[in-house]
């Protein structure tokens, strides 16, 4: 299995601590709104790591935080914590906000079919721990207080860039967006270990400790929660591109002073998905998530194809008429797929099985070049000397790590006369519509309904689904 580490800045072969168990560290949402699908688009890829690490035999032990306080709007301590803003906006309470967005967070991962990790936790479970870390960090000299607020110092560390390669001078004042100045600090580039009332009065969440009554920083979260879970020594820490700086160094950072060794050996980020104006935010245009692909029609499967057409450290461009190619070639699969299911005489094919699994395999093993391995699964499809029962045993096998929901039940298996029957009625109907006859166009609908085949119509075309009885 070879990676690309952003720490080192090359594909490297990935070599865990302990084979029987890796251990995986993945940062997880604000739970301050909705997650766009540029967010959802670095949980696919984490669920495709997680999954690959499991098909060539490595246990994986993930983590991932819910963080519920402590996040600010700017990367340079200031703004407001942005579970507040989200309460504010909606008149709630921060903790009812808190559950709102976790639950509609785990709804979407549920949709995509992304793996939920071993250990879900809530940044606010751990202040404990949080603390914990920084009085040690205090005892050592790596902290200070100043202003009410607790720092860590940079300027004690040799290698606080490694992880982004810049300079000091890179970061001042003014060069990156989102870096204010703070009279706090000692150095522009130190950041928040603990916040006090002194800075935030209208801070909701606030538990008393010896350096005041507060509340933790965001960096300090994902430590303690990986530390307390996985220990001291972390294979594997993912998260989107824009995780980076200040984020992921700022962990790098705290969590060797605290411990006195490396932290973590692999740190893999996924790329933004942009739109035609630039980087996905919650703040620009059309705020995109995939209930809004679903009212729209979209399976929320198409757009995890649509992510894995592309490699996950390249950047990826959104548009609808993308997806309205996707969510065409997703529903031709799945046909595909349906129909094979109605042949079942054969045996399976080893010699050929093995050969079109070791492609795949060798695709995934490659940085998770999930375009390649899905070449793999088309070619599958298109080889006359493959009878059906190979073909099906090699899809269930590459849906193990696809999870793209190709298998349908044996209710909703469809023959070809039926196939035949429905897209002959999808006509009829395309045809009274345009006609404006739009009487009978609901009555074939209606006439479909009543057969259990729902209609839908989005911007790929009209589509169906079989319902369950």
């Amino acid at each position: 299995m070879k990676l690309y580490n952003t720490l080192t800045r090359q594909v490297e072969e990935f070599v865990p601590y302990d084979v029987n168990e890796v251990k995986m560290y993945t940062c997880g949402p604000t739970v301050y709104h909705y997650a766009h699908i540029g967010n959802l688009r670095t949980y696919i890829f984490e669920d495709i790591l997680e999954r690959t690490l499991n098909y060539i035999g490595y246990p994986v032990n993930r983590v991932m935080n819910i963080t519920d306080v402590g996040h600010l709007s700017s990367d340079s301590d200031s703004g407001e914590d942005k579970m507040v803003k989200g309460a504010q906006r909606e008149h709630k309470s921060v903790l009812e906000i808190a559950e709102f967005y976790t639950q509609a967070f785990l709804q979407d991962m549920d949709d995509l079919h992304i793996k939920r990790p071993k250990t879900i936790c809530k940044a606010t479970d751990y202040i404990d721990m949080y603390l914990k870390i920084i009085d040690v960090l205090m005892e050592k000299g790596y902290a200070y207080q100043s202003g009410g607020n607790v720092y860590f110092d940079v300027t004690k560390l040799d290698d606080y860039y490694a992880l982004t390669n810049h300079k000091a001078d890179d970061m001042v004042v003014g060069v990156r967006e989102g870096v204010e100045e703070d009279s706090c600090k000692r150095n522009q580039a130190d950041f928040a270990l603990w916040f006090t009332k002194s800075k935030f009065e209208d801070q909701e969440l606030k538990w008393d400790s010896k350096y005041g009554t507060g509340y933790p920083g965001w960096h300090i979260e994902c430590s303690g929660i990986s530390i307390a879970n996985l220990g001291e020594y972390l294979d594997i820490h993912c998260g989107g591109v824009d995780n980076i700086f200040p984020h992921h160094t700022n962990e790098i950072a705290q969590s060797e002073a605290y411990l006195g060794h490396k932290w973590c050996n692999y740190w893999c980020h996924g790329e933004h998905l942009n739109d035609s104006t630039g980087k996905m935010s919650k703040s620009k245009g059309e705020f995109l998530t995939l209930s809004l692909l679903k009212e729209k029609g979209y399976n929320p499967l198409a757009y995890r194809l649509f992510c894995l057409e592309s490699h996950y450290r390249k950047q990826l461009v959104f548009s609808y008429e993308n997806l309205d190619r996707v969510a065409s070639t997703y529903e031709k699969l799945v046909r595909k797929v349906q129909a094979l299911q109605q042949d079942t005489t054969g045996e399976l094919q080893m010699d050929l099985y093995q050969i079109y699994q070791r492609r795949f395999q060798e695709a995934l093993e490659q940085d998770l070049n999930t375009a390649n391995a899905l070449t793999v699964l088309y070619d599958v499809l298109k080889e006359d000397k493959l009878n059906s029962v190979t073909k099906i045993a090699l899809i269930e096998n590459f849906e193990t790590v696809l999870s793209l929901g190709l298998f349908k039940s044996k209710e909703t298996v469809i023959d070809t006369e039926l196939e035949a029957y429905i897209q002959e009625k999808i006509k009829e109907r395309i045809l009274a519509k345009q006609n404006k006859d739009y009487a009978l166009a609901d009555q074939i609908r209606q006439e479909l309904l009543e057969q259990g085949i729902v209609l839908k119509d989005t911007r790929a075309g009209t589509l169906y689904e079989i319902e369950k009885r």
